[in-house]
């Protein structure tokens, strides 16, 4: 099922009600078996609750790993019963990380989902290079938005772990998110590479970024979308704001990928399309060996869900997670 837009061009005004686009996500996974996910320290009624929704959809089939008695503490809080599910133990949030990497990098499960830890600890865990997730590609996040005034399904990327990344980097992220968005079956995602202005100044570093990343899309260094950069997020997300400025592109005002030139752009943009735009976030690592839900502790059960529908369709659509 293809979820992206069937106008790419549809010109605003643009409304539909909040979440529509994941909801079609995760109809879109039914005809996929649920993976085998760590979920990592879930002792709170928020991580834990996602997590059995996640399985109650049919997305996942979830390992708690954390320490017992608050997991059974959390799932009092919920009324549920937790006999039928894998259990395993660890004294802290620390282990608890470590524990369920170890069992991605094993085969032991197929996707890690966050639960009531801080990003920092998952991810340390994650990165450690005798942990063995890591590949020839740099792990990067991406956010993927339902925004309601958008027409097109939203990846921004990276919003979580690069925090000032260089060229390499980005090249890497870029390629990322445009291997999420075939997952996503968006069969030839545009990428906005985002700086302040449209035009390559020698005084702003991202422009220049902008500029090498297209081109070194042009020599096959990056594949499988269309970039243009440097744009301004107007250009990037309006068509009335690039005809303005005599933009011609195949990317401006249609992007379905932002690409972020640091990490505080990324996550201000997402958040204020969460929080003013009435946006429904869902998040995801990519680059590892196994796709890794990294979702907020004060993410609603449906961005939860979202999350690992997307993890879903990724384990399926590339075989290398398999």
């Amino acid at each position: 099922m293809n979820i992206s837009s069937a106008d790419d061009t549809a010109s605003p005004p643009h409304h539909h009600d909040t979440g529509v686009r994941h909801r079609q996500l995760i109809e879109s996974t039914r005809n996929y078996p649920p993976i085998r996910t760590a979920v990592v320290h879930p002792c709170s009624a928020s991580s834990l609750g996602g997590a059995l929704a996640s399985w109650r959809e049919g997305l996942i089939e979830p390992v708690l790993v954390g320490p017992w008695a608050r997991i059974k503490a959390a799932a009092d809080d919920l009324a549920v019963n937790l006999d039928d599910f894998d259990i395993i133990d660890t004294p802290h949030s620390h282990a608890s990380a470590e524990r369920a990497v170890a069992l991605a990098a094993t085969k032991g499960v197929a996707a890690l989902m966050k639960g009531s830890l801080h990003t920092d600890e998952l991810m340390t865990a994650a990165l450690s290079r005798a942990a063995g997730l890591r590949t020839e590609r740099q792990m990067s996040h991406v956010y993927a938005l339902d925004v309601p005034s958008y027409p097109l399904p939203l990846l921004i990327t990276d919003a979580a772990l690069h925090i000032a990344p260089d060229l390499t980097a980005k090249c890497d992220i870029v390629q990322n998110a445009i291997e999420l968005a075939h997952a996503l079956a968006i069969e030839c995602p545009k990428v906005a590479i985002l700086s302040a202005v449209e035009t390559v100044k020698s005084d702003i570093p991202s422009t220049l970024d902008a500029a090498a990343l297209c081109k070194m899309s042009q020599r096959g260094q990056i594949t499988g979308g269309i970039l243009d950069g440097p744009l301004a997020i107007d250009n990037a997300v309006s068509h009335d704001a690039a005809r303005q400025k005599g933009i011609e592109s195949e990317v401006a005002g249609q992007a379905d990928i932002l690409m972020a030139p640091d990490l505080e752009a990324a996550n201000m943009i997402a958040k204020l399309l969460i929080h003013l735009a009435g946006a429904q976030a869902a998040g995801i690592v990519l680059g590892a060996r196994v796709p890794i839900m990294l979702t907020s502790r004060a993410d609603d059960i449906s961005s939860r869900l979202a999350s690992s529908a997307i993890a879903l369709r990724l384990v399926h659509y590339h075989p290398d997670y398999l």
